[in-house]
């Protein structure tokens, strides 16, 4: 009988995808383990392969359609021997619900370790890029474009409302930007590309400010909404502590000199700064859990999210068992997550499933800041950036290279004096960092 093949849900939390590029034709024959499909989440676009094999019958969602709902069917799979005519009836039947919510709630509370945290916390704001705002048509219509297909244009320097769409509705899709590049579209600079009119909003007073309206994508709405539901539901608490960093800095230069010679690596304080909330959470594993009504997790690993700014959005690429790793490697693993994570390659399990966060705001010259707790995670580390200030050191004034730390804690399972533990074994493996390389 003829197979639905359905909407897959890629993360614990996807609730909808768009589907973003169908790379297999009706009538083609595809073998399991084939890859038919391109489906955009709220982190990134993601391949889908086919699980079973046969011919493709029908495809019943076209390219670029956004807002699809997880376990609706989207094309119909023929087994040897059917006919075409055969998929419009598995067209018709509704697919199983295999959804969180149609499962047993007995199932759902049952606490699973390590949950998947999502969005990075809010305080970690990105570096502004230019917005792919929706474009307008000459006659003021609104464009209608996928957000792939938006993002490609603003790289490419496209003017959307100069192209007509193949997608449903006249929708323009990664295909119409393809075609258009490989046509000898000539991409338009910002002095001669044709500026659309800006969605401005009504003027309800005189004065009012005029604003140009841009469409939040998945991953802002899902930021949204768990950081929303963070700062509701969790009781945050914070905790700051001043860390001296000249050690470290010059360890840091030792080890990045030895490593330039061959190129392995080259260490940031970024990795300094992952090793020695690891190493703390080892020393202090009660600072090391999530809150669940049944129970608190204690997680026997130190799983470190570490949020990184990404176009419209955040990432918390996940350094697994950092703990049990040594610098360089954590170094090398982050470069290649956080490269990944720009190109909207990461797997769901490489930003799914960490302990703890860190988000690093250093770099931008942020002395200070609290962020927001990435659910059901149970603290974040928010780091700042490395300063010289006046100290004193047995009675007199001198000058050090002084980096604020403030923890966030969630105070259902990180008590006062657990964070404040947590903070000091974190300062003690930063000031003294050869304990690192024990």
């Amino acid at each position: 009988m003829p197979i639905s093949i359905t909407m897959p849900a890629l993360s614990p939390t996807m609730e909808e995808g768009t589907l973003a590029k169908w790379l297999v034709k009706e009538g083609e024959a595809v073998s399991s383990g084939d890859v038919i499909a391109e489906i955009e989440t709220d982190k990134a676009t993601m391949e889908v392969e086919a699980i079973d094999e046969g011919t493709v019958g029908k495809l019943l969602v076209a390219e670029g359609t956004e807002g699809v709902k997880v376990n609706t069917v989207i094309a119909v799979l023929l087994e040897d021997g059917e006919d075409a005519s055969a998929a419009d009836g598995a067209a018709s039947a509704p697919a199983p619900d295999d959804s969180p919510a149609a499962k047993p709630q007995a199932e759902e509370a049952k606490p699973t370790p390590a949950p998947a945290p999502q969005a990075a916390p809010a305080a970690e704001a990105p570096k502004p890029v230019p917005a792919a705002a929706a474009p307008q048509a000459a006659s003021g219509d609104r464009v209608i474009a996928s957000p792939l297909a938006r993002r490609m244009a603003a790289q490419a320097g496209l003017d959307l409302a100069t192209m007509t769409g193949s997608g449903p509705n006249g929708r323009i899709v990664k295909a119409d930007i393809e075609a258009a590049l490989s046509g000898g579209a000539a991409p338009q600079t910002a002095a001669t590309a044709p500026q659309a009119p800006a969605a401005q909003a009504a003027p309800t007073q005189p004065g009012a400010a005029e604003y140009t309206e841009v469409p939040n994508t998945n991953m802002r709405k899902v930021i949204a909404r768990r950081l929303a539901e963070s700062k509701q539901t969790v009781p945050h608490f914070y905790l700051t502590i001043e860390c001296e960093i000249d050690n470290l800095l010059a360890m840091r230069k030792d080890l990045n000199e030895r490593g330039a010679e061959d190129g392995a690596f080259k260490l940031s304080v970024n990795d300094f700064v992952i090793r020695a909330a690891a190493l703390a959470l080892k020393k202090v594993p009660a600072a090391n859990a999530s809150w669940t009504d049944a129970a608190t997790l204690r997680y026997h690993s130190a799983d470190i999210s570490v949020a990184v700014a990404v176009e419209n959005g955040l990432i918390t690429p996940v350094v697994r068992n950092a703990d049990a790793k040594g610098l360089a490697e954590i170094s090398i693993e982050m470069k290649d997550l956080a490269g990944r994570a720009h190109e909207g390659k990461l797997m769901p399990e490489e930003y799914q499933g960490g302990t703890f966060s860190i988000s690093n705001l250093g770099m931008f010259g942020i002395k200070e800041f609290a962020a927001v707790i990435n659910p059901p995670q149970g603290a974040i580390l928010a780091v700042g950036a490395g300063e010289q200030r006046p100290v004193v050191k047995d009675g007199a004034l001198s000058v050090a290279t002084m980096m604020s730390c403030t923890l966030s804690c969630d105070h259902r399972v990180v008590d006062g004096a657990i964070g404040a533990e947590l903070l000091k074994a974190f300062k003690g493996f930063v000031e003294d960092p050869v304990t690192m390389l024990l």
